[in-house]
């Protein structure tokens, strides 16, 4: 089914009250591994040929262990690495809970992540299909089959709308709370909201889908219900993003930049709401509603 493309302008439909609202919330607690910095400073030569100390993001690999089985490598930006580990579990269809989840050890050895499940968690390893590499710019590259992914998780039911106003303050929001990206230029942002517009928590990676994997593993462990949230993330929609946020029940995900064409047919499918080029005050609707 094809869905018309809703183009809104806020000077033509409601501005957003921004003077009345009260500051946003939102999650701030630091990395969760704070001996691991998110960049470095690094030498470098500017045009001029003049000496000067940059800052890059770190990005090294996490190998997920599942109670002793190496399941995935992921390429990522360190912090916050027990939120990824959970995430990334949820939103793959790996585990339907973190109930599941006895301990989760960070420390023994770097750069690697041991999941310890409960004693009464059973995993069908050879079901795990998804190739032990992820890299950072595209996850969706070591999926076994698209069609495998649709079929973990239902269309939602009755999903929550949101106004406008909400989603307009958002960007600037976001933009505030990157606090990596100002000094490295190089990190991808997703952060969860309410109805209201206040930043419930937000999360930086390299890797997009590490970002949302890292929003979502914090959500399900804070008590944060995703499906009463929307998500915004600073770059594109793929269908992974699209995949990911439907794992976690999120009605309606939103994009600075562009969705890409299976992304739409993704939030058609799923019955979400897709909300992509938002840059006060106008956007534009590729699947769902707004309130």
């Amino acid at each position: 089914m094809t869905v018309p493309v809703m183009i809104a302008d806020a000077h033509a439909t409601n501005p957003p009250p921004t003077s009345r609202r009260s500051p946003p919330h939102h999650d701030r607690d630091g990395p969760a591994n704070p001996h691991r910095a998110m960049d470095r400073a690094i030498p470098a030569i500017d045009a001029n040929g003049n000496a000067k100390t940059e800052h890059v993001v770190i990005e090294e690999p996490l190998q997920i262990t599942l109670d002793g089985h190496p399941i995935s490598v992921v390429m990522r930006t360190p912090g916050h690495d027990e939120d990824l580990v959970r995430g990334f579990l949820i939103t793959e269809g790996i585990l339907s809970s973190l109930e599941a989840i006895r301990r989760i050890d960070l420390e023994s050895k770097k750069n690697h992540a041991l999941v310890f499940l409960s004693d009464e968690t059973e995993i069908d390893l050879g079901k795990l299909t998804r190739h032990v590499f992820s890299a950072s710019s595209c996850g969706i590259c070591g999926k076994a089959s698209i069609d495998a992914i649709t079929n973990n998780f239902p269309p939602l039911e009755a999903p929550l709308r949101f106004p406008s106003s909400a989603i307009l303050t958002a960007p600037d929001t976001l933009r505030a709370a990157q606090e990596t990206f100002d000094t490295t230029g190089g990190l991808h942002a997703a952060a969860l909201f309410d109805s209201d517009g206040r930043m419930l928590a937000v999360r930086e990676d390299i890797g997009r889908h590490n970002a949302v994997d890292k929003l979502i593993g914090h959500a399900l462990s804070d008590n944060i219900d995703p499906a009463t949230t929307f998500l915004l993330v600073s770059g594109r929609i793929s269908f992974e993003i699209m995949q990911k946020s439907l794992a976690a029940a999120i009605p309606l995900v939103a994009a600075i930049s562009a969705p890409s064409s299976l992304a739409i047919d993704f939030a058609e499918k799923a019955n979400q709401t897709l909300v992509a080029f938002l840059r006060p005050p106008k956007f534009n609707v590729y699947s769902g509603a707004l309130k």
